[in-house]
């Protein structure tokens, strides 16, 4: 089963105030695995970047000037994304968007019903608890001391450890038979090439002699 695991930056919380996305963030995961398959740009708003937003993300409009912008990497993240499900953290505002910068284009939006919410699905399995990808963070032992401003593609690195933590932890008997199946090879390659078994059969000139044996002992157990 085929996922991305996507977040994005922007200067401001709703694009229909006219706030465009800055970053895009993407990683595959194969079976809730990272694949090591990633897809990431930075992308010129062509507008300001707000204070406010800037503190989130350090991403200024100087340093956004020469990226390139939402138009010219759209058909490389659909065929990177490739129709498959998202994971992707408050889902509704990501996805809100990217279609609204896909619609800009004449392109097809993004199907909301196939996106899986983290932040849905943590607020489920923990009620009244922060559900913020920090806080799950800080709740798995994962490790974010990298993530002093938001980054997407890190964002997504990191989002990607809490899904597969919310959806049932790393599947600690996937390592085990892992570690079983090691095992059992050094123990074959200790023992050395393989021989055909000896035949413990007796022949008939031994059943002979054990008989001859017997009969010079006085009550033998093996007569009795």
């Amino acid at each position: 089963m085929r996922e991305i695991v996507l977040d994005t930056e922007t200067t401001g919380l709703d694009p229909a105030s006219g706030h465009r996305i800055v970053e895009i963030g993407c990683l595959e995961l194969v079976n809730h695995l990272p694949s090591g398959r990633t897809f990431q740009r930075y992308l010129n708003p062509d507008r300001d970047v707000p204070e406010d937003a800037f503190a989130v993300h350090g991403l200024s409009a100087v340093f956004l000037a020469d990226k390139p912008r939402f138009a010219d990497v759209a058909e490389e993240l659909l065929a990177f994304i490739d129709g498959a499900p998202l994971v992707i953290h408050n889902a509704e505002f990501d996805i809100r968007f990217l279609n609204t910068e896909l619609t800009r284009l004449g392109l097809s939006a993004l199907a909301t019903d196939l996106a899986v919410d983290t932040m849905l699905l943590a607020r489920r399995k923990f009620p009244g608890s922060p559900a913020s990808l920090d806080a799950l963070c800080r709740r798995f032992n994962i490790d974010n001391a990298a993530r002093s401003l938001h980054g997407a593609l890190l964002d997504a690195e990191l989002l990607a450890e809490v899904y597969l933590e919310l959806i049932g932890g790393r599947q600690a008997g996937f390592d085990l038979e892992q570690a079983e199946v090691r095992a059992a090879a050094a123990i074959v390659a200790a023992q050395g090439p393989v021989r055909p078994p000896r035949p413990h059969t007796a022949s008939l000139e031994e059943l002979v002699a054990h008989s001859a044996l017997l009969d010079k002992l006085k009550q033998p157990l093996w007569r009795m």
